[in-house]
């Protein structure tokens, strides 16, 4: 994953792609502070993970300028966050992850809005880094009574 970012990094450079070339310099160097901090070679999980708290920061940013009017940057952290969700793995959709948490109620027995948490934990479990929690949590107690 890290070196295709690089490559990726290169063809954006060679491109002129100004945006692309910022975010993903960006990324790199998280990546390469989370390695120094880690003392080795990042695994692709690893790598995945500073992934998703970008694409997680853009996603909150994107929410606070929205509401602060700033039409500007909502549309440059859109345009990074189109750009780190194509590296992400493909998440679960609405329908999956219903199916999975009714399979999850099912198994675990599962009857009360207070065992949320626990069809959630099971959830993230089976599809890490592949579920919108908030998304998730929101079908999740939609499911339990």
């Amino acid at each position: 994953m890290l070196a295709r970012l690089e490559e990726d990094l290169k063809a954006a450079m060679k491109g002129g792609d100004k945006r692309r070339v910022s975010t993903l310099r960006l990324l790199l160097a998280g990546l390469k502070n989370e390695k120094i901090q880690a003392q080795r070679v990042l695994t692709d999980e690893e790598v995945e993970a500073v992934l998703r708290r970008a694409v997680k920061q853009r996603k909150d940013s994107i929410e606070q300028y929205a509401k602060g009017g700033r039409r500007d940057l909502v549309d440059a952290e859109t345009e990074e966050l189109a750009i780190l969700d194509g590296y992400l793995p493909k998440g679960l959709s609405e329908a999956e992850i219903e199916s999975t948490l009714r399979e999850v109620i099912k198994e675990k027995g599962l009857s009360a809005q207070k065992d949320v948490g626990l069809a959630m934990k099971e959830l993230m479990a089976r599809h890490r880094g592949r579920v919108d929690g908030k998304r998730a949590q929101q079908i999740a107690r939609s499911l339990l009574p």
